[in-house]
């Protein structure tokens, strides 16, 4: 019932209209024009896209906990690297004895590294559902214990922010190291196939990307169910009046770890989905900067919109791809500029250009009644 609510609206209808029309018009200009046609979407660019979906997933469950909830993680990129690894040894599993070093059991770096068997923690990988349950329950796993230490000892506002960026960066710092058996500063990486399909066609490059899309409409959709459902309403009467929602008898805390662990594995998710299609997956996923940079796409399309996350996750990455090119050293300060300027002038974000004309209607014809009525 709170799944379907979503779909009664006209916002969720128009968001899922649009993202699967875009699914319909990059598969077609990829399959049916012919390579020298000027309407002609590469392998590549298909690749590209896919990976903006997977960021755009990533900006919801991030404005699902900042926009609704009142908590600004800085850690998100934590989760979405475990479910990242998940998946990556998954795909290493996958290579078998065709790797470099031919050993039907141990990765590559494994075997430069003289490693004799493979770790307790890798066993299970080589199985599709066990690696996909893992892609849930890593990030699940780590968000509810940090959120039941957190939440119970009433740990809020900035405090919290700068132990989820303490935690993403120790985990960073982890997964540097050899002994971890994660591949060390070169992470996981030479994939071949995913369910016994060859990540090296086209074909599977677009499986892939409509995966992805598919991913980010049941994502919206279970985000869109919550926020419109009781728990939501609770949820952002935590965000606006924490001590006030406590008096009236709520457990606060459980509402906050239950959105978290949902956020933290929707977050998961995209990064499992990011991994095949980008080729590689290594500890500077756990960037703190890199967290701090979901957060810049989520108040740049708009918080607590939802859809606003999609669209700022997926203009500024977009502009990051071409301004990386033109001017590789002044991304960051162009990125910082763009944040300030929208803060300045757009503090509901990108989204509330849209938002703004139908209040500003709205106001009209309360106006225009009012007159009416004296």
């Amino acid at each position: 019932m709170w799944l379907t609510r979503p779909l009664a609206e006209r916002s969720t209808r128009t968001f899922l209209g649009v993202l699967f029309a875009a699914l319909v018009i990059v598969t077609v200009l990829h399959v049916f024009t012919p390579q020298d046609s000027a309407l002609h979407v590469s392998a590549y660019t298909v690749t590209l896209l896919g990976k903006y979906l997977c960021y755009a997933l990533l900006a919801v469950a991030v404005d699902l906990v900042w926009g609704y909830l009142g908590i600004l993680s800085l850690g998100h990129g934590a989760f979405f690297a475990l479910g990242g690894y998940a998946m990556g040894m998954y795909l290493m599993r996958q290579i078998g004895d065709r790797g470099t070093y031919g050993d039907p059991v141990l990765p590559d770096f494994m075997v430069f590294l003289d490693w004799q068997e493979l770790p307790w923690y890798w066993l299970g990988f080589d199985m599709a559902w066990f690696a996909f349950a893992m892609v849930l329950l890593a990030p699940g796993l780590l968000a509810l214990v940090f959120g039941f230490l957190a939440f119970r000892s009433r740990v809020t506002g900035v405090y919290l922010s700068i132990i989820t960026q303490a935690l993403t960066f120790a985990l960073m710092l982890a997964f540097f190291r050899n002994e971890m058996g994660f591949g060390g500063a070169n992470g996981l990486t030479d994939f071949r196939d995913i369910l016994g399909f060859n990540l090296r066609t086209d074909a599977t490059r677009l499986g892939l990307f409509l995966a992805t899309g598919v991913a980010l409409a049941i994502g919206f959709v279970i985000c869109r169910g919550i926020v419109t459902s009781k728990l939501g309403r609770v949820a952002v009467a935590c965000r606006d009046a924490e001590a006030r929602t406590r008096f009236l008898g709520y457990r606060v805390e459980r509402v906050q770890l239950f959105v978290f662990v949902i956020s933290a594995m929707l977050a998961g998710v995209a990064g499992a989905l990011y991994v095949p299609q980008v080729g590689i997956i290594n500890p500077s996923e756990f960037s703190p900067l890199f967290s701090i940079e979901i957060v810049v796409w989520v108040a740049l399309g708009g918080r607590a919109t939802l859809y606003g996350a999609v669209i700022g996750a997926v203009l500024v990455n977009y502009a990051k791809t071409v301004l990386t090119g033109v001017m590789p050293d002044a991304w960051l300060f162009a990125l910082g500029g763009l944040f300030v300027l929208v803060t300045v002038f757009l503090p509901k974000g990108i989204a509330g250009l849209v938002f703004k004309p139908k209040k500003a209607a709205a106001s009209a014809n309360k106006s225009d009644s009012q007159e009416a009525t004296v």
